[in-house]
């Protein structure tokens, strides 16, 4: 990679994984699913984590609330 195509990437992928990250943070404090892990996790990669927590938080968690009603 050259230095050129850096300058043009860290722009584009420093505002993305923030915004990731902080999505999952919050996302998973309301649910009580390790929050933490969660936000760090996603300050590291795009998309695995997002597909990862829909995976193992979200869809569980839709489970159980139609199991209560």
């Amino acid at each position: 990679m050259t230095e050129k195509e850096l300058y043009i990437l860290l722009p584009l992928l420093i505002p993305i994984l923030l915004t990731q990250s902080i999505l999952l943070f919050i996302d998973a404090k309301k649910k009580g699913s390790y929050a933490w892990f969660w936000g760090i996790w996603g300050l590291i990669q795009f998309p695995m984590p997002t597909l990862f927590y829909l995976l193992f938080v979200v869809l569980p968690y839709q489970r159980k609330k139609k199991k209560e009603l």
